[in-house]
């Protein structure tokens, strides 16, 4: 039987299959991209930037594979949400494409629409821009979701609330699971534009991580559970089908959230 190897489904989701073979040639250790990368840099701008280096310098032609998750972890040192953020933003940007059961390889015909500079979002100003531009965006998401939402899209936004909850009941920041809550709803509007928007942007939507870089306080549990509240809010308009509703509590949320993240960022500072 040949051996059990790591077989990228999408950047999404992993599974594990046996009728693949292993690399047998290493990626060339020209690409900027297979080089460590130093702990105090942005570390998804930095990913970014170097895959993007090598896909417009030609290391990573047209219609070539980028490397999987876990070579690009082994090569770089990065975390698997650092991988999968760097590779939506390209996606998003048109440099690659990803293949189901295959992986992501370069885009045929680069593309480069709008976009957002990633170095710019470690600053708290910047961050907060984005969170200003995507209000807009996600008022109007939450009011189709509502209006359009089916039973089984209505069951993921709930999964997705619930996931949260886990999250936050184990001590953790539940960046990841809010960003999937608000992509949910997203892709209940049933316009690809909105999902793709967010999964643009990626988790920097939610700057927690940027902001609380210390351990788990009693302070930021309660700030968890104020999140949460609104979150539940916003689910429950969606469920009951309440376009108003879900507009003014998704509305309430994300101009919350952004006056509790300008004072948190005041009191414990940036990353």
């Amino acid at each position: 039987m040949s051996p059990c190897v790591l077989f990228i489904r999408s950047y999404d989701d992993l599974t594990f299959r046996d009728d693949v073979k292993p690399l047998t040639k290493p990626f060339p250790k020209k690409l900027a991209l297979l080089q460590p990368l130093d702990a105090p840099r942005r570390l998804t701008a930095e990913l970014v930037a170097r895959l993007t280096a090598d896909i417009t310098s030609g290391k990573l032609p047209p219609g070539s594979r980028l490397p999987t998750e876990q070579e690009m972890i082994a090569a770089t040192g990065v975390s698997r949400t650092v991988i999968r953020e760097a590779v939506a933003a390209l996606r998003a940007d048109g440099l690659v494409v990803t293949r189901q059961g295959v992986g992501a390889f370069v885009a045929s015909h680069v593309r480069r629409p709008f976009r957002v500079d990633f170095d710019e979002r470690s600053s708290l100003r910047e961050v907060l821009n984005v969170m200003e531009l995507r209000t807009g965006v996600e008022i109007e998401a939450a009011g189709l979701a509502a209006e359009r939402a089916s039973p089984a899209q209505l069951k993921k936004i709930a999964d997705k609330f619930n996931a949260i909850q886990a999250a936050i009941d184990s001590e953790e920041s539940a960046v990841d699971e809010d960003f999937a809550f608000h992509c949910a709803i997203a892709t209940a509007t049933g316009n690809p534009q909105f999902t793709r928007f967010l999964e643009y942007l990626g988790s920097f939507i939610i700057p927690r991580r940027s902001i609380w870089n210390g351990p788990a306080s009693a302070a930021r549990r309660v700030q968890l559970d104020t999140f949460q509240k609104e979150h539940e809010q916003i689910l429950q308009a969606i469920d009951a089908h309440a376009v108003s509703q879900a507009r003014q509590a998704m509305q309430r949320h994300l101009l919350n959230s952004r006056q509790r993240y300008q004072r948190l960022a005041a009191e414990h500072g940036p990353e």
